[in-house]
């Protein structure tokens, strides 16, 4: 008993702590989860879809499967529910398994109960043979019963039929206990109901509390066990903690795709006597929409008696703020005019020295045009001057090398010729290698181009389709389609002269180059301008 107390203690000290910022957190929450109720409820029709999917099969028992399509329903869509309920009932009776027809006599009886339907729950109730159904329906049947007459009792809200109601929904619930396994969740969560039908909620809530610290809920569960519980919370000074409770419990209702909800009903309400206009404005709406989407006629009818009180205030509380906001905007007219007439007159005197600006800023923008082309000019000067720097002093490396190359042939011709060895002379001639000389002379060019534009193969590729892109084989720097631009970048645009140095023909040299620009993804200018950009380290 100490134990429980403490848990108790410990329960209101979190309820209790900063509860006006746990409420905004809370009230937050709930908001985002309207706004993803639809996912909530895919995964709903989805569970739906595969049990109808269930039924079509052969060997599947209907009256499970319309059980359980039944059952999905039943708090999500009273029409939908209803029709899966009159299956059961025909089911049963195409079967003739009387045990099955007041299971479903049970299921049609809640169901109309949520919907508002008392009269009718009542004409299901009194056909039902309670000796034929087993402990957990029997369970469901006296639940069923004590719920009817505690809805009434609400509904009638008149001394003089509320307390017999109440005490009728007292012993059924008795009924329902007797029927309970120790400790169980319908035995505790029965107890806990009890006491709030009976009226004792200025006691603790013992039996709800002892759910939550044992027992694990589904979200359908979660949110029946906060809504009794913050009938326990009625005082005053207990708002806010009631407050945070059916919005936990308005939450559980969303992730469990359940219409059939009465939290943000009382949330609203609580919000609305306390001067929350917006939220429960929020939430009235919100259970209104539940309310029509699901079919409870009952629960429609009262959101559309206080629907009216709160916008009504919405709306009181708008026109007092625009007459705020009226008053401030006139106040600051009367002061923008006094600016703008000491603006006037110090515009009068800033007129001249405005013109003076005016043109000091005209040439400053000359100066500054000026200066972005000499900039320019110097980028493209120490560029051209890096190239020919690099370029110049690679020719002049090949070119020694060859001249010595044709020295060495020189004499070595003059000495066999002298020495009249000339049979010799054809072979020494045919040492010289001309397509290895010139694999070098491209591989020294490409060495030399990549060191100074070592992005030019990137650039050049963002440029085409990554199916059409041009990459150049190990060990290769570049390969001819490459050569040819990059020569275009040197600034060599002669298609002969870039012919003449790769050796190839002229037409050779411009199909190949026409077919990459058709590639491209952009003009043939802009390919053009783009490969003119790429910058030399």
């Amino acid at each position: 008993m100490k134990f429980l107390l403490a848990n108790l203690s410990l329960l209101f000290f979190f309820l209790s702590a900063h509860p006006a910022s746990r409420r905004d957190s809370l009230l937050n929450r709930l908001k985002v989860e309207i706004a993803n109720k639809s996912t909530y409820e895919q995964r709903k029709l989805l569970r739906i879809e595969k049990i109808k999917s269930n039924l079509k099969q052969v060997h599947s028992d209907p009256f499970d499967s319309y059980l359980n399509l039944f059952e999905e329903y039943e708090y999500y869509k009273f029409d939908s529910a209803y029709f899966y309920g009159k299956k059961l009932l025909e089911q049963s009776r195409k079967i003739n398994d009387s045990t099955k027809i007041s299971v479903s006599k049970v299921k049609i009886a809640s169901l109309l109960l949520h919907a508002g339907m008392f009269k009718e729950t009542f004409d299901y109730l009194s056909e039902i043979k309670v000796s034929l159904l087993n402990r957990k329906y029997k369970y469901d049947y006296y639940c069923l019963k004590s719920g009817a007459y505690s809805n009434l009792a609400i509904y009638n809200d008149d001394p003089g039929f509320t307390a017999p109601y109440n005490q009728k929904a007292v012993e059924f619930l008795d009924s329902a206990i007797a029927l309970c396994e120790p400790n169980s969740f319908d035995m505790l969560f029965s107890l806990g109901n009890r006491q709030v039908v009976s009226g004792e909620i200025n006691k603790p809530p013992t039996y709800f509390l002892e759910i939550l610290k044992h027992h694990k809920l589904t979200e359908h569960q979660r949110a029946r066990l906060l809504t009794g519980l913050a009938a326990f919370y009625q005082n005053e000074d207990q708002n806010e903690q009631r407050i945070c409770l059916l919005a936990e419990s308005a939450i559980s209702d969303i992730r469990s795709s359940t219409r059939e909800t009465l939290a943000t009903l009382l949330l609203a309400e609580d919000l609305f006597r306390h001067g929350h206009l917006d939220d429960a404005y929020v939430f009235i709406q919100h259970s209104r929409d539940d309310a029509g989407f699901y079919g409870n006629r009952l629960r429609k009818l009262k959101i559309e008696s206080i629907l009216p009180d709160i916008a009504a205030q919405v709306n009181l509380v708008t026109q007092r703020d625009k007459n705020k906001l009226m008053i401030y905007f006139l106040s600051i007219s009367l002061v923008t005019v006094v600016i703008l007439f000491v603006s006037f007159v110090i515009f009068i005197q800033l007129k001249k020295l405005r013109v003076k600006e005016r043109i000091i800023e005209e040439k400053n923008n000359e100066l500054k045009i000026i200066n972005d082309q000499l900039l320019l000019t110097n980028d493209k000067l120490r560029e051209y001057a890096t190239v020919n720097e690099k370029y110049i002093g690679y020719f002049f490396d090949i070119i020694s090398g060859y001249i010595l190359k044709l020295d060495r042939l020189k004499k070595s011709v003059e000495r066999k010729i002298l020495a009249k060895r000339f049979g010799e002379i054809l072979p020494s001639l045919n040492d010289i290698d001309i397509k290895k000389e010139r694999e070098v002379l491209f591989n020294t060019f490409d060495s030399v181009f990549m060191s100074i534009f070592p992005n030019f193969i990137e650039v050049f590729n963002s440029l085409l389709n990554k199916e059409d892109q041009i990459w150049p084989k190990h060990p290769e720097l570049l390969n001819t389609d490459l050569r040819i631009f990059a020569l275009i970048r040197l600034g060599i645009n002669d298609i002969q002269t870039i012919a003449t140095i790769l050796e190839y023909s002229v037409n050779t040299i411009y199909v190949y180059k026409m077919r990459i620009k058709a590639k491209a993804l952009v003009s043939g200018e802009e390919f053009d301008t783009a490969i003119m950009s790429v910058k030399a380290v």
